[in-house]
């Protein structure tokens, strides 16, 4: 028979995970439960959930001196209302597409990314940001770079008795001297409740005299996993943030997307909208 536990501690919801995989029935993690609940309309499922959205000290995001702590039980509403630096821009404007307001009452950051759809539109924001995954267990705890932490459709590295406590945030603005921006931009077949044909999350860091020291370029639905552009990062470190910086993208810049035809828009497209999208979001923040 299916159970529902709603812990208000942390240890007793990773007991509950180490047990569920001792008895080999593996409880299925929700928080707000905004993407669960909703794929199982008419579905009959024996599942044994683990509610997380009670958990003590699991809500509040914090500032520490090298960066941001957002944990499990962040909305993206908490987001929204939390003072944040301009580095988070992008995922701010994120927040404000997923889903209407109920749901970003109810649906938090780790649930967008522990569900690992290609289209989450916090994950790009997230690998721009260098976010870096904490992982509980009975057993241990561990950190996993967001980027390696998705490895699929649906799959992350996540252990069945783990639990996503949180996502750490660096300060990219460490260095002396430098600012950091950033933007988001997605685009659909309708201007709300928008599943993404493509998206692209910029994080740059801009140096004292005005040049890019470092460029964070991720681009969202247009691969089985969202993908930072590495080649056009690499080549925007060191030049002027100015106007007409979007011309310095070129198609070998979008080698690492792997974009497929579906019901939404076909491989060619999804393609051609990446390059201008990436195009914009640079002009975007050099004006």
């Amino acid at each position: 028979m299916a159970s529902y536990l709603r812990p208000a501690e942390l240890p007793d919801a990773l007991a509950a995970l180490a047990l569920g995989v001792v008895e080999d029935r593996p409880r299925v993690i929700v928080a707000g439960a905004t993407d669960h609940f909703p794929g199982r309309v008419g579905r009959r499922r024996d599942e044994e959930i683990l509610d997380v959205s009670g958990l003590a000290g699991l809500s509040e995001i914090r500032e520490s001196d090298d960066g941001w702590w957002i944990p499990a039980g962040a909305t993206w509403t908490d987001l929204l209302e939390h003072p944040l630096p301009p580095c988070f821009d992008g995922l701010r404007a994120a927040a404000k597409t997923v889903g209407g307001l109920q749901i970003q009452n109810r649906g938090t950051i780790v649930g967008n990314l522990c569900n690992a759809s290609p289209a989450a539109d916090g994950f790009p924001n997230l690998l721009a940001l260098d976010a870096v995954v904490e992982l509980a267990s009975v057993r241990a705890t561990r950190r996993v770079a967001a980027g390696a932490f998705v490895t699929g459709n649906r799959a992350t590295v996540r252990a069945p008795d783990e639990l996503v406590t949180g996502v750490f945030v660096p300060d990219p603005e460490a260095a002396p001297g430098h600012t950091a921006s950033s933007t988001f931009s997605k685009l659909g077949s309708r201007a709300y409740l928008v599943i993404s044909i493509a998206m692209v999350a910029v994080v740059l860091v801009r140096d004292a005299a005005g040049r890019i020291a470092s460029a964070r370029i991720a681009v969202g639905a247009c691969s089985e996993v969202a993908r930072r552009l590495t080649d056009l990062e690499i080549e925007l470190a060191g030049q002027p943030l100015a106007l007409g910086i979007g011309r310095t993208v070129r198609a070998e810049h979008l080698a690492p997307l792997k974009p497929i035809d579906d019901v939404r828009a076909t491989a060619a497209y999804r393609l051609r909208a990446a390059d201008v999208l990436v195009r914009r979001a640079l002009e975007e923040l050099a004006s």
